[in-house]
């Protein structure tokens, strides 16, 4: 039982004494106390007011003389009007420390049984017509960090990804190609598969913009409508009816250019550290949706307009009827977002299913919910789209199609490059041999790009500037790892034979405001964990851990570690060492990012 739990036994107990009835456990707020008060535990009395028939303060006092008779680690106590702000005796901090310094999984919770169901989290999603961009990396690093931080809240998480790969925009690619393309190969081109691919999808725009400005100038039409009658955007929409149809010459130029995709992906996402457990392909799941959809409309839940297409009535639930089927019988997004929901209920029968999709997907996975609800599917329910904000740029937003997209690989690129150059300048890379320097570049930048992007929360929008990421100062991730290396230069320096021997210390009471303060912050790790797997949120772990290098970067201001003449209270220090550091590489790794031990 943890110490909150234990004061909150004890206030529900005083209370059931005091007044002959039972409080509500959710009535019951206790809160880490704020920084500005003294206390370590702050709980609100506000609740009680009535029913002890008091006023807050008066409450208050009551409830804090009560809980030092009653918790023996309670110390004391202090009213600020409706708030008691509850002190711990420093002989909890010094056992807690005593105990925890070496555990190394500190904070992760165990899953509560092996055949728990699942939760089932969905990210990358990328189109197979072009290479991973800045978008996809705050997608991917967004989602392998939910689930990482889900699973050390205690669930079991399978991570999924759904490849779009059939649709106009594959065609596309896939016309250029075989228009333009004259035999090209990543092979004979020396390009990446899927910025070969990418470029062709470029040059695809291209092109029908040339023919759109000139139906406008000739014909005298608007825009839309000119790229509707567009010769290539008609003969990329035959090629979609015939990849359909299963045409053996479509599909074997579909199989092949995927291909080179999926191989230049599974590089990216490899230097990313991001994998899956399973990846589903729209070009199965659409089949299923489909069948899905004509099912429903054999059981009258969904309607067929005169043109032959299939469509969801909505006006019960003030939202324009949906289209599933075209009049054609291709299918659409929804169509296979209903076939792979399906997969899904089927492969894992999960409690939940979330989807770390961008905002601008909001009404579809609005209306999705309402259509699987339609047909009567029992999973609607379990669907959550966790909705983040788009990643732009100093000079603005990313287009594909124009081919202004910031790649991957090259942001990576430039993130080590200027990881090596900022580190070097700051000579920060003295005694490191040459090739530990080398990851040394890529565990900065990485690590730089992942904490700029992750530390932001997931719903707002933000700007990526690679400058401000690398930076020794301030809220950024070489702060962290620069606090980390620092640490274990410490741990090094006092060598593995005294570490194995540390001696717990006696006297509590030795026990400083600052080291007291970083054991607070160490203390509620395991509930940060909880809040941001029910928040959802990444960003709650960058800001404790960076909250928790400045915590610790204080405290070693101000006192030695080794150079302490007192032994007890330098082993205490060094146990206090051990468990921050422990604790950042903790944290940072539910971010998908490593500390170095030198620097």
């Amino acid at each position: 039982m943890t110490i909150e739990q234990k004061i909150i036994n004890a206030v529900l107990d005083i209370l059931n004494a005091e007044t002959g009835q039972s409080m509500p456990v959710e009535r019951i707020s206790l809160q880490k106390t704020r920084k500005d008060f003294t206390g370590d535990f702050t709980l609100v009395v506000f609740p009680f007011v009535k029913l002890l028939r008091r006023s807050p303060e008066e409450c208050a006092v009551f409830l804090g003389e009560a809980l030092i008779k009653n918790v023996p680690e309670v110390d004391k106590y202090n009213v600020i009007k409706g708030f008691l702000n509850i002190s711990l005796k420093p002989s909890f901090w010094l056992d807690f420390l005593t105990k925890k310094h070496e555990d190394k999984d500190y904070g992760y919770q165990k899953p509560i049984s092996d055949d728990q169901q699942p939760v089932v989290v969905e990210y990358s999603s990328p189109n197979t017509n072009k290479p991973l961009h800045l978008g996809h990396i705050r997608n991917n690093l967004l989602g392998w960090s939910i689930a990482s931080i889900l699973e050390a809240s205690g669930q079991k998480v399978v991570r999924v990804n759904l490849v779009n790969d059939r649709g106009i925009h594959i065609c596309k690619s896939m016309l250029a190609w075989m228009k333009f393309g004259n035999g090209a190969t990543p092979a004979n081109t020396g390009t990446k598969g899927d910025k070969l691919v990418g470029d062709y999808y470029v040059q695809f725009e291209s092109e029908l913009r040339r023919q759109v400005k000139k139906m406008m100038q000739e014909k005298g039409i608007d825009e839309d409508e000119a790229r509707g009658k567009a010769p290539l955007m008609i003969e990329a929409q035959s090629l979609l009816r015939r990849w359909e149809e299963r045409k053996p010459e479509v599909v074997e130029v579909w199989k092949m250019m995927n291909g080179w995709v999926y191989e230049g992906f599974d590089k990216t996402y490899k230097r990313m550290g991001i994998s899956f457990d399973k990846v589903y392909y729209e070009s199965e799941t659409y089949l299923l949706g489909r069948d899905i959809v004509l099912e429903g409309l054999k059981r009258e839940r969904l309607y067929k307009k005169a043109d032959g297409s299939v469509w969801a009535n909505l006006s019960d639930q003030n939202l324009d009827d949906k289209l599933l089927l075209r009049a054609d019988g291709t299918s659409v997004y929804m169509t296979q977002d209903i076939g792979t929901a399906q997969l899904r209920y089927d492969d894992f029968d999960p409690q939940q299913m979330i989807y770390v999709v961008g905002n601008e997907q909001n009404h579809h996975f609005n209306v999705l919910k309402k259509v699987l609800k339609l047909l009567g599917k029992p999973y609607n329910k379990q669907i959550h789209h966790l909705s983040y904000g788009m990643v732009e740029l100093p000079d603005g937003r990313m287009k594909s199609r124009e081919g202004t997209v910031v790649d991957a690989d090259d942001l990576m690129n430039e993130m080590e490059e200027t990881a090596q150059i900022t580190t070097e300048e700051l000579g920060k890379t003295g005694n490191i041999p040459e090739g530990d320097k080398i990851r040394l570049y890529e565990m900065i930048g990485l690590g730089a790009l992942k904490y700029f992007i992750l530390k932001v929360d997931p719903r707002k929008n933000m700007l990526f500037n690679p400058e401000e990421s690398i930076d020794f100062n301030g809220n950024t991730a070489p702060f962290i790892q620069y606090t980390h290396a620092r640490i274990s230069s410490i741990l090094r320096t006092a060598g593995k034979t005294r570490l194995k021997h540390l001696k717990p210390m006696e006297d509590a009471s030795v026990i400083n405001d600052k080291e007291r303060e970083l054991l607070k912050y160490i203390y509620y790790f395991p509930a940060l964990i909880s809040e941001a797997a029910k928040e959802y949120s990444p960003a709650l772990i960058a800001n404790y851990v960076y909250e928790l290098c400045k915590a610790f970067n204080q405290f070693y201001h101000d006192h030695s570690v080794l150079n302490e003449p007192d032994r007890a209270i330098s082993d205490f220090r060094l146990m206090l060492s051990q468990l921050t550091a422990q604790v950042i590489c903790n944290g940072m790794s539910l971010l998908g990012i490593r500390v170095p031990d030198k620097m």
